[in-house]
């Protein structure tokens, strides 16, 4: 049977991508987010168009555990994810001298302890099957740190930590835990970003595009990358070297 995997924030951009990759690479594919119907009218129809035998659906919170754990009693049962991607997040940028509570508080929730509640349920049975693998999407923000993102850059290196750590605690049971450090990607999280000033800094004079990210991803969800854990993939055009 084909393996399944799960894409966390698979409703546009990155993890859209990353959904449909993975269906053409032959997986039983799930995704997550927070409207069925966009779920549904988007990243379903396009991972049965790139070969998925089955796409499931699961619309949650991630900040709510219960409701995590809820779907994922609904949709698997006994039949977790050989392979999840942690794709979801958000951002609310502002420089630190001005954050309020609620731009820390929601940046944090979303992208760390949206990672625990829907990663951890999944760790156990990928440890009884001695099969797994797990990438976290990051962000270069992460790992040099960003001028008016200092929730969001605390946040994805949190991830990046706790993804290094995960990779000890269960490497020798062949769950492989890795992380994807996207730059500058074109999605609509950068459309409002002056490009004729961020170019510049790009080495490769580009904006990176999301079938590129979904390539790393592939990859370490793949048989290629099978003595890798606990690494850190730079889809960033030199952005961070």
């Amino acid at each position: 049977m084909r393996r399944k995997a799960l894409v966390i924030g698979a409703n546009r951009g990155i993890g859209r991508e990353i959904a449909v990759r993975l269906a053409s690479d032959g997986f039983r594919i799930c995704v997550s987010g927070r409207n069925l119907e966009q779920l549904e009218e988007g990243v379903v129809p396009e991972c049965r168009k790139a070969g998925a035998e089955s796409v499931e659906t699961l619309v949650f919170d991630m900040t709510d555990a219960e409701a995590v754990r809820k779907e994922y009693e609904r949709v698997f049962g006994d039949d977790t994810p050989d392979v999840a991607v942690y794709n979801a997040g958000c951002n609310a940028d502002n420089l630190f001298a001005f954050m309020d509570d609620a731009q820390w508080e929601k940046v944090l929730r979303t992208n760390v302890d949206g990672f625990f509640h829907t990663i951890q349920p999944l760790v156990g049975n990928m440890i009884a099957r001695k099969f797994g693998r797990i990438v976290v999407i990051s962000s270069v923000s992460g790992q040099a740190g960003q001028s008016g993102q200092v929730n969001y850059s605390a946040a994805k290196a949190a991830l990046i930590g706790a993804a290094k750590a995960l990779a000890r605690e269960v490497a020798r049971k062949n769950v492989l835990v890795n992380v994807v450090a996207p730059g500058v990607i074109d999605t609509d999280m950068v459309k409002d970003l002056p490009k004729e000033q961020v170019l510049p800094l790009i080495p490769m004079r580009r904006y990176g595009l999301t079938g590129e990210v979904a390539g790393a991803v592939s990859f370490l969800c793949g048989p290629d990358s099978s003595y890798m854990t606990g690494q850190v993939l730079g889809v960033n055009g030199g952005l961070y070297i």
